[in-house]
């Protein structure tokens, strides 16, 4: 039965008794049944307490049974009701705080699309997402959402992407450039490409992890479950001491009363799930409690360059040709012979050279020469570009990345690349280290000349270049001080985000969102949410402490006062909804900090 089901029964119950006492004057009436109602649940709880002791739970309902009885034998029935009501009121709230505090997550699964308008000349039908191929052509009506990944085939057009990438400002996307699904269409029909399947597109990835957010339950949670067992020693040598002073059974039950666990069983998980309801407003998905406690006790890290503290885009550093030479020139020739190129640097020479208006020559011939460049002849001169030997470049030049360009046999000059530092890295990793991060390690699989030249940049001391992805993850297992985080793109990072105690992936493309093997996925491709999401973690962690802390010091300072006869059982009943009340409002503060 739900809660809230319980709820309205524990009412009508509580209704007959009223009636009966004050109605009819029958209170041996309403006496029996509120027992009937209490021993029910009671039995019901044991049941349930049996059940459950293998998951930590053991203690809590003991107490709460103990205390149902005890009432319940001396004569208290209307404090046994009280407390009856309680308990079950405590879980409709307990209900209604999780569902407002999962209300953010929940909007993802509310938005995902379940079809799509598949496109055949002028004929659509309407597809299974499952159904779809990739390569299918889908009409994009106004305002609706975009189902899958895919290429945009329409001049161009306007999307809103706040619940993928947090930003709200719009996307304005042209011809060919790639739109991610969830994204929600503007004001004009459209049509795209698909690229992936729909079980690989962003969206639906997206919403994978959000279902995977409700299935494992915080380690700090079964803590707090711990807490019942000396919680209830204590109530039970409390109401023990005040029996033997007093030699009245009825104090047992007016300590018991004020006893109640259900600060414990309540304001710990309802603090965790709104501490991961927040961070996914934030920009980043956690994929459950436990990894917010091992995030706000985080000590160490470790980053990725490609991808992470790089955007992890091949640019045009800068054109060197040698001291007789021109730079117009030669990104003239470096562009007329690689515009046919599919080579990745080739492709930034080739949108390097077009924004700065450079008109292609005529290109007679091109060979290409594997692994070494290639040869193209222009005006009847021979163009060599690629390796530094190829293009006969002096020995002393030192390029990290570069394109080396020889005509006629003899060296001109030139084209560096480098990889784009990302504008947030070093304020993020400043900031890192401002919140009791020491321990910042950079590992690549780059060079060292160009690990330690990024490193540097950002402000990082230890670096470890040339590695392999299984060679990553000698240092993540060494790590002195745990827990240990790990920021990659998901990729080839992948055995390393498993590896370490919290993995986080960042970016926003199908291979880096998607990764299942990152405990936490960024939303937004942007490194700043990484120490946004450690400081809610912190936040989250203290709150659902002090949850838990406030709820048993209230109870035992009431335990001591009703032990001395001055609370009588109805009101000590009372009392502790309130606590209960105070508990789960003050859990729910880690909402928004």
């Amino acid at each position: 039965m739900k809660n809230w089901k319980k709820l309205i029964l524990v009412f009508v119950i509580a209704g007959v008794a009223l009636i009966a006492y004050f109605g009819f004057n029958q209170p041996f009436l309403a006496r029996l049944v509120v027992t009937i109602a209490g021993g029910v649940l009671a039995f019901s709880m044991l049941i349930e307490m049996i059940k459950t002791l293998r998951s930590g739970s053991y203690g809590v309902d003991l107490l709460a049974i103990t205390a149902i009885i005890a009432t319940l034998l001396v004569g208290e029935y209307w404090a046994s009701l009280i407390i009856i009501l309680m308990l079950v009121g405590g879980e409709s709230l307990e209900d209604y705080a999780n569902g407002r505090a999962h209300r953010a997550l929940a909007a993802l699964l509310d938005k995902s699309p379940e079809i799509a308008h598949v496109q055949t000349g002028d004929k659509v039908v309407d597809l299974p997402l499952d159904h779809v191929e990739i390569g299918s052509v889908l009409l994009i009506r106004p305002m609706e959402i975009i189902p899958i990944d895919g290429k945009l085939l329409s001049e161009a057009v306007v999307l809103d992407e706040a619940s993928l990438t947090g930003e709200t400002k719009p996307n304005e996307l042209v011809r060919g450039d790639n739109v991610l699904s969830g994204a929600i269409n503007g004001n004009s029909s459209i049509q795209i490409e698909t690229t992936v399947a729909a079980a690989d597109s962003q969206f639906q990835k997206i919403v994978q992890l959000v279902k995977e957010t409700e299935k494992t339950p915080a380690q700090f949670v079964r803590l707090a479950d711990r807490y019942a067992v000396p919680f209830t020693i204590i109530a039970y040598i409390i109401a023990a001491v005040a029996y033997f002073i007093s030699g009245d059974p009825v104090r047992i039950a007016e300590v018991l009363v004020v006893a109640s666990p259900c600060p414990l069983i309540l304001a710990a998980p309802i603090a965790f799930v709104s501490g991961m309801s927040r961070s996914s407003q934030n920009g980043a998905l956690i994929k459950n409690g436990t990894v917010i406690e091992k995030l706000a006790k985080a000590q160490e890290i470790f980053l990725d360059k490609t991808g992470t503290i790089t955007e992890g885009t091949i640019k045009v550093d800068s054109i060197k040709p040698v001291k007789s030479g021109n730079e117009a020139e030669l990104l003239q020739l470096v562009y007329t012979v690689e515009k046919s190129s599919g080579h990745i640097l080739a492709k930034a020479v080739v949108e390097y050279a077009e924004t700065k208006k450079i008109e292609p020559l005529k290109l007679t011939s091109l060979t290409e020469v594997a692994g070494l460049g290639v040869i193209g002849e222009i005006d009847g001169e021979e163009i060599k570009i690629g390796r530094s030997s190829f293009a006969f470049a002096p020995d002393n030049l030192n390029y990290e990345t570069a394109f080396y360009v020889s005509k006629s046999g003899k060296y001109i000059g030139a084209v560096t690349f480098s990889d784009t530092l990302r504008p947030e890295a070093k304020a993020t990793i400043a900031q890192m280290r401002k919140i009791g991060l020491e321990n910042i390690t950079m590992l690549t699989g780059d060079n060292q000349l160009v690990a330690d030249k990024i490193a540097k940049s950002v402000g990082i001391d230890n670096v470890y270049a040339g590695l392999m992805p299984d060679e990553k993850l000698k240092f993540i297992q060494n790590a002195t001080h745990r827990p240990v985080i790990m920021v990659g793109d998901g990729v080839n990072d992948a055995p390393a985000l498993a590896t370490a105690d919290i993995g986080i992936s960042i970016g926003v493309g199908s291979g880096t969102v998607a990764s299942e093997a990152a405990d936490i996925v960024l939303l937004q491709n942007d490194l700043r949410k990484v120490t946004t999401s450690i400081e809610i973690s912190r936040d989250t962690l203290k709150i659902a402490k002090q949850a838990v802390m406030i709820g048993i010091v209230i109870c035992i300072i009431l335990m001591f006062i009703a032990a001395l006869g001055v609370i009588p059982a109805v009101i000590g009943a009372l009392f502790q909804e309130i606590i209960d009340v105070v508990s789960i409002l003050y859990a729910l503060r880690a909402l928004r900090g």
